[in-house]
């Protein structure tokens, strides 16, 4: 976010924000970097770092990432692939049971998002400006540590957002922490 960004969400001036935000910097806790968007100069942005990330639920890290690697050693890829396969059974009803009656992309990405918050993704929705496409912004991943013993649950997750949005909308990863990102995004669309 934009420290006015920021301070919209506070009921703070963007200067209270930016004040707030340069301390947690200094702490290490968040960085900046500038985005382009449009005409004109950069905007600055601010972001969690590792430290910062570390300050939110983690799910465990060390138990799940010891779990997984039982799973795999006492059943086999096949059997950790079982269990992926269950969890993601799972949350698509959820998911899908909590977007009954939603029409648009926006109310069922609005609704995704307020799912993945409320799991520890503090998930949010920002229309890109190119008419009907949206991004899906996770800014932390609480099962971390799980998805990075066994990839198949990013992929189960992917999976689950194709199910959930219907079969006419295009997603594209276009952040995603494994491969260097700050975080996980998608851009999503209607397709015609």
């Amino acid at each position: 976010m934009t420290a006015d960004m920021l301070g919209e969400e506070l009921g703070m001036t963007g200067m209270g924000a930016r004040r707030h935000l340069e301390n947690l910097a200094a702490e290490g806790l968040i960085e900046t970097f500038d985005r382009a968007e449009g005409v004109g100069r950069p905007r600055k942005f601010w972001c969690l770092t590792q430290r910062g990330h570390d300050h939110f639920p983690n799910t465990h890290d060390e138990l799940v990432a010891q779990m997984i690697g039982d799973v795999r050693r006492v059943f086999g890829d096949e059997g950790l692939e079982r269990l992926i396969a269950e969890r993601e059974g799972q949350m698509r009803r959820c998911y899908s049971t909590a977007m009954t009656g939603l029409a648009s992309l926006r109310e069922k990405l609005e609704m995704l998002a307020a799912l993945r918050t409320r799991e520890g993704y503090m998930a949010r929705v920002e229309e890109t400006g190119e008419g009907g496409e949206y991004l899906l912004i996770e800014d932390h991943c609480p099962i971390c540590a799980a998805a990075s013993a066994c990839q198949g649950f990013c992929r189960s997750e992917f999976s689950i957002f194709r199910a959930v949005l219907g079969p006419s909308v295009g997603i594209q990863r276009i952040e995603y922490l494994f491969e260097g990102g700050r975080r996980c995004a998608y851009r999503i669309s209607e397709q015609p």
